[in-house]
């Protein structure tokens, strides 16, 4: 089986962006201090789920038809983050 370059490259693009939304969440504190993965999980998918609105809000900027659409569907995302994070800090 032949892989080309293209499928290569969109797949280590994923495996980066998972490690570092992984480290950047927090991913060596449960290992030093043997609690609970829960926390890294979460705050990694919060991470992602903050990626896909700002890509959509990405696309309404480059997009020729449905500008209005994806503007607001990337609005709504990012604000589902916003609000995932501060329920993930306790404030709401």
């Amino acid at each position: 089986m032949q892989f080309s370059g293209s499928k290569i490259l969109t797949g280590s693009k994923y495996v980066y962006l998972i490690i570092f939304f992984a480290l950047l969440s927090g991913m060596f504190y449960p290992i030093i201090t043997h609690s609970s993965w829960d926390n890294v999980i979460s705050g990694t998918l919060i991470l992602f789920v903050g990626l896909a609105g700002t890509v959509i809000l990405y696309r309404a900027g480059t997009a020729d038809k449905h500008k209005k659409a994806y503007l607001i569907i990337g609005l709504v995302i990012t604000g589902i983050a916003l609000f995932l994070v501060y329920a993930a800090i306790g404030r709401i």
